[in-house]
Formats: structure tokens, sequence, C-alpha cells
């Protein structure tokens, strides 16, 4: 769905609920310094790495595994430092970064634990993880998420409780967890403004969807929200 036109007309670039808004808080929560490193984990065509190091002066830079999107944000800012890949396989040394960017970017994680303990290896002890992403408020109810297509950060989504056990799992502790599900609501309201309605938006995300009554009451009874959420490596 993140290479479909339908989103970017509403989102831009950040190709997310809220554009920028959780990306700054995070920021001035870390008290990140200019020139420290950062990773952008799912970067979609660079808009956040561009916001990081224009607005704070960040070595920033950006991996994703989507050809076409790291295609248009090349061909928009050449300049960017933007890598193919995938976060089951960072490409850099232990310890080598001082925070890592996932803002809807783990919910279209085939599996996330992996993920999580790249994150941590490539972090510096006490590193920073920021994950700004939407979650199921009713988890008996995650399983109708699984099915949906197309590929959305609504098919990954999993509840709050399951995050942070993850997360513990793998070598982090949380310092903060902020509800911020307005953002989601905002969103929805933008694309129904922008495509007339959601059946129309999800038909466009995907040519020939015809179940778009299956998808819209499966998020119904997931009940998803938008969350940020800031840990930090080791005990």
């Amino acid at each position: 769905m993140y290479e479909s036109n339908s989103l970017r007309q509403v989102t831009g670039g950040t190709l997310r609920p809220g554009g920028f808004t959780l990306t700054d808080k995070a920021v001035q929560y870390c008290g990140f310094k200019p020139g420290t490193t950062v990773l952008d984990l799912g970067c979609g065509t660079g808009a956040t790495v561009e916001h990081l190091a224009a607005k704070y002066s960040l070595n920033a830079v950006g991996i994703d595994p989507s050809d076409r999107l790291l295609d248009i944000g090349g061909k928009r800012r050449p300049d960017l430092p933007l890598i193919q890949g995938r976060g089951e396989s960072l490409p850099f040394l232990p310890g080598e970064l001082d925070g890592i960017l996932a803002e809807c970017a783990f919910s279209v994680m085939a599996d996330l634990n992996p993920v999580l303990q790249e994150c941590c290896r490539v972090l510096k002890n006490e590193g920073w993880l920021v994950v700004s992403d939407i979650y199921a408020r009713n988890p008996e109810a995650v399983g109708y998420l699984r099915s949906l297509s197309p590929v959305s950060c609504l098919t990954g989504a999993i509840s709050r409780c399951e995050l942070e056990e993850k997360l513990i799992q793998a070598g982090f502790h949380i310092l903060l967890w902020e509800d911020h599900s307005y953002a989601l609501k905002e969103l929805v309201i933008q694309l129904i403004m922008t495509h007339g309605s959601m059946k129309k938006f999800w038909q466009e995300s995907q040519d020939g969807l015809d179940d778009c009554c299956g998808i819209q009451e499966s998020i119904k009874k997931a009940r998803p929200g938008y969350f940020l959420l800031i840990a930090r490596k080791g005990q």
C-alpha cells in the first residue's frame, strides 16, 4: 500500500499519521545533539531522513526494502543517504548507532523478533529506539487483521502488551508510551475527504480489491489505535 499514490496524496512523504509531529517530540525527548547518528528504519522516500538532517543537523540515514520508494526519494534528493535493505539484516557494525526511529515500520515486518535483535545489536549501550505505529486496542481481534490485503500497518498491528514483551526480551527498557490515536482518526478523515470514502481508498490502494467491506469490518473489530513508544538499549 505504501507504494500506492493513494496514500501519498494525503500523507506526503512521511506515509504515516501525524507527519513529523511525533518525530519532533521524540527527538526532543531523546535529546539528540547535532551530529548524532540515527537510522530511519523503513524510510520510504526519505522524508524523515531529510527532516532530521535539515532541522536537527543529525547524521541521519535511511533503509527500506522498496525499490520504488527509494527511487522516488533518490530522484527528489540524490544526496540523501538511503540504503536498500531489511530490518532483519542491518548493514551496521555493533554499537554503531545512537538511535533508531521505526515509524509505521514494525507493523509491516513479517517477524518482529529478529528485527528487534538487530536493532539492539547496532545500537550503542543506552541507545534510543523510537517507535510510532498502529496497535490493536482489542488484542482478541488481531487475527482478523492478518488476513487483510494490501499489506499495511494494519496487517501487522499487535497489542501494546505483546509489543512491550518483545522489546523487553530483545534487551530494551521502555521509558515512554503515549496513545496518539487522534492522529489515526485525523488521517482517516483526510483519506475520506480526498478519495470520497474509505471504500474508494482501499480500492485505489490495490487495483481490483473487492472485499472492502471485509477489510472495514476487520478493522472495526480490532479497534486500531496509534502510539508513540521510546525505549533504550540495556537494563
